[in-house]
């Protein structure tokens, strides 16, 4: 009972508060504040030491990710720069095995050329030699 008439008196008196809105909404925040000052203060030491050590413990956390971050990037930058030096070596030597490819199928050709003159010769000489007789 004695809850639903303070509930009937709340309820009757917030339009009485939005009148006077400015003044007493200032005055409500004034009071929170203060009760949340006071409570801060009132906190035990004992809890302060907590709270302190769950800082601490935060900012060495905070501090470990950032030096992982940091060696993570290190590695992987390293890691990529040897990779892109072993590919550029690959690309390399294999371009190396196709240019030497290329230069013997060219003194293969040359030589097959040669040997083609020569036997295109030593036909026309049969035929003249056969021809002749």
């Amino acid at each position: 009972m004695e809850s639903q008439g303070a509930e009937v008196a709340r309820k009757r008196m917030k339009p009485a508060m939005d009148e006077n809105e400015g003044e007493v909404g200032d005055g409500i925040v004034d009071q929170i504040e203060e009760e949340e000052t006071e409570t801060n203060i009132a906190g035990s030491e004992e809890m302060e030491l907590s709270i302190n050590r769950i800082l601490e413990k935060i900012e060495n956390f905070t501090q470990l990710v950032s030096e992982l971050l940091e060696s993570g990037k290190t590695l992987f930058k390293d890691l990529s720069n040897e990779f892109e030096e072993r590919m550029i070596l690959i690309h390399k030597e294999q371009i190396e095995k196709w240019q030497e490819e290329i230069r013997e199928l060219r003194l293969l050709d040359a030589a097959n050329e040669e040997i083609n003159a020569v036997l295109h010769n030593a036909r026309c000489l049969l035929q003249n030699v056969h021809f002749h007789s």
